[in-house]
């Protein structure tokens, strides 16, 4: 069975709670990625998107020196290492994300992305499927 942990990022960019969403909004420029993890001393405390940018930040009339803690989302989706690919696209697909962050004992290892898992011919099957149906919820919020 293969595992997250063969296709996982290993060099994942994060910030700390107390950046500024201007810090995470250039990380994810820098890195062409939509969300960024919050680490604190290696333990994930959470995940900033550009959506939280979008919707908690700029919808609310706030600046760009607004704190990462102010804006991230604490409860996050995460994966393990040992997980198969299956098991994290349909993970990945019930809660409507494209990255997936991977923690062991609270402290992040790694990331993967849907794409990661479609190239790895987890099966591009249940790849397109969780891809289908991230798309299929971003066209209902519009």
């Amino acid at each position: 069975m293969n595992k997250v942990s063969s296709i996982m990022s290993k060099n994942v960019a994060s910030v700390t709670s107390s950046q500024s969403i201007q810090e995470a909004a250039q990380l994810m420029s820098q890195h062409n990625v939509g969300s960024i993890p919050v680490v604190e001393n290696g333990q994930m405390k959470g995940i900033i998107t550009d959506r939280d940018i979008t919707l908690r930040t700029t919808a609310e009339g706030r600046d760009s020196n607004t704190k990462v803690s102010d804006v991230m989302t604490s409860q996050v989706v995460s994966g393990r290492s040992d997980m198969s690919y299956e098991e994290a696209s349909q993970l990945m697909a019930q809660n409507q994300i494209r990255r997936l962050p991977i923690v062991e004992n609270n402290n992040l290892v790694g990331m993967v992305a849907l794409g990661d898992l479609s190239v790895n011919q987890l099966s591009n099957e249940s790849a397109g499927s969780a891809l289908s149906n991230i798309s299929n919820q971003d066209n209902q919020h519009k």
